[in-house]
């Protein structure tokens, strides 16, 4: 599994995460202190507080694309 924390600050962002992950076949997955859910559910994502840094949790090992996709959206401390 990987992970990494991201910032999802305008609605144009979240579109696009959105769009990115739903390219992709295994679970995507976004989490925070109290909820996970699926990345690939527009509705979900603007379930969460999207003021704060989410972290995304990937199961596959084969992230490659995905990774360089989501670069964009990291947060300083990745």
């Amino acid at each position: 599994m990987y992970t990494t924390t991201i910032m999802l600050s305008s609605i144009e962002a979240v579109k696009k995460f959105v769009n990115i992950t739903n390219r992709y076949d295994f679970p995507i997955n976004l989490t925070t202190d109290k909820y996970k859910i699926d990345a690939k559910s527009i509705m979900g994502v603007f379930s969460l507080d999207l003021s704060k840094p989410v972290t995304v949790q990937v199961e596959s090992e084969n992230t490659g694309k995905l990774l360089e996709e989501l670069k964009e959206f990291q947060t300083e401390t990745n």
